[in-house]
């Protein structure tokens, strides 16, 4: 071992072209005086060597458990955002820890190009669950959408008889399904398209909410109209929940047109919303359901599209697959995320937590009619939006600062919104103490961001759509 520990040091070291020796994998000499484990130098090297892809709320997460995060300092934070429900289970829940270890010790990867003995078992378990006779496995969501979107077309021009190259797909305005170039092609966020064309073509799209003009579209385009993309509660736009009936109304249009329903579970599923599927609220079942995030517990990624087989076998082998999808691994971490949800009925705890949260932060809204537009959500799945003109030159980013600062971990949305979706496995206690902290932001730092931020351009949410001149978020 010794031996080994030699050979890679010697193997290590270079003689660069000034004489003066320099070892790879070594991080070079910063004149930081910070230590290295430090949350400013963590920052410090992220912002030199990562790609500027984020915007981080500046904390460093150095250990996690259930709904608490500790910073490298030992500072003690609640979580409220749970990575965007990726850790709706809490952080590390050993349960999902140990079906890792255990796994990881015995079997990671066997590719599709062979059977493992664990992806059919957790197949099995996942198509009995919600009641699909198939599922093709991938990692991440976004992977889930894409996959998604590639068997609807292959539906419609098989099934459907859709002229070649004709299939279109149907979204919705404010939609967020992922950042791949096909969904940004969906996409009514103008950072995420602008510089990235030419966007892909077969897409159209409506006003969420709006099942008359969705019928519309559907009549005219009925014929080259393969699948309706949707989530039944918009996260990204701020936690939008659609108008009681609106699913029923989209599942009746899709059977209808013979148009594929397809759900974007990623986010509002797996108990997220107070039902297992945010689907669930309306009692409708989609032709395609996707799942991601909290399916891998947190731990790995995991995603999902569940259809039947009349749906499914239009994919055959070589036109769809991913190396690590279905991986062992991912399995066993994946049937460990579902027991829990199962197990600690994570679905009627999201669903009382829920109402408990919303009651404090309505509170919250009568004590500052002035500064907040409306409270809304559904079971963990919750979002406060402020009003701009009031809350001017102030930002959401800056409130989620100042939570930061008071212990609450919480992310913006189209910089009037703060969304505030903790682990489902948080405690009442911990609910007060964010909603306490929301009130102390208003009530005491408010005043003195104001001063900070005096004089500053305020940045407006309500940006023109390049695809539609729409100004979004209103």
């Amino acid at each position: 071992m010794a031996a080994t520990r030699r050979l890679i040091q010697r193997v290590s070291t270079r003689i660069s072209s000034n004489g003066a020796r320099r070892s790879y994998g070594v991080l070079p000499e910063s004149n930081s005086k910070a230590p290295s484990s430090s949350s400013q130098r963590l920052m410090e090297l992220e912002s030199e060597f990562s790609a500027h892809n984020y915007h981080p709320v500046p904390v460093v997460f150095s250990r996690g458990n259930g709904s608490t995060i500790w910073d490298p300092e030992g500072k003690k934070y609640i979580d409220f955002l749970a990575a965007y429900s990726a850790v709706n289970q809490g952080h590390c829940h050993p349960k999902i820890i140990k079906a890792l270890q255990e796994q990881v010790e015995k079997l990671t990867l066997s590719s599709r190009a062979f059977y493992n003995d664990k992806f059919p078992v957790f197949a099995e378990r996942l198509t009995n669950m919600f009641g699909y006779e198939m599922v093709l496995p991938m990692n991440t969501g976004a992977e889930g959408v894409e996959t998604a979107l590639k068997i609807a077309r292959k539906w419609g021009h098989e099934k459907k008889n859709i002229p070649k190259d004709e299939a279109i797909i149907v979204s919705c305005c404010g939609c967020f399904h992922g950042r791949t170039l096909a969904v940004i092609s969906m996409s009514c966020d103008n950072d995420a398209t602008r510089g990235f064309g030419p966007l892909l073509p077969g897409n159209l799209k409506v006003d969420f909410g709006d099942a008359s003009s969705l019928e519309k579209l559907f009549k005219e385009k009925v014929d080259k109209i393969a699948g309706f993309l949707f989530e039944p509660i918009q996260g990204e736009a701020g936690v939008v929940i659609p108008p009681e009936g609106y699913l029923k109304a989209v599942r009746e249009l899709c059977t209808k047109h013979n148009v594929l329903m397809i759900a974007d579970e990623v986010q509002s599923g797996l108990a997220r919303s107070g039902r297992m599927l945010a689907c669930d609220w309306e009692e409708i079942r989609p032709d395609m359901v996707i799942l991601g995030k909290a399916l891998g517990g947190g731990v790995i990624p995991v995603s999902a599209v569940l259809a039947d087989k009349d749906v499914m076998l239009h994919i055959k082998p070589g036109q769809h697959g991913s190396t690590f999808g279905g991986n062992p691994l991912a399995s066993a971490v994946a049937m460990a995320s579902l027991d829990v949800i199962e197990e600690e009925k994570l679905v009627e705890r999201s669903a009382s937590l829920g109402e408990e949260l919303r009651t404090q932060l309505n509170e919250i809204k009568k004590q500052f009619p002035d500064y907040i537009k409306e409270v809304r959500g559904r079971g963990l799945f919750n979002a406060v939006e402020f009003n701009s003109e009031s809350l001017s030159p102030v930002s959401a980013y800056d409130i989620c600062l100042s939570l930061k600062e008071r212990g609450v971990l919480a992310k913006p949305t189209h910089n009037t919104i703060v969304r505030l979706t903790p682990p489902l496995s948080i405690s009442s206690d911990e609910l007060r103490e964010g909603s306490k902290a929301l009130h102390d932001v208003l009530e005491v730092d408010l005043p003195n961001l104001r001063k900070i931020n005096a004089g500053k351009t305020p940045v407006s949410h309500l940006t023109e759509c390049d695809r539609c001149g729409r100004s979004l978020y209103a």
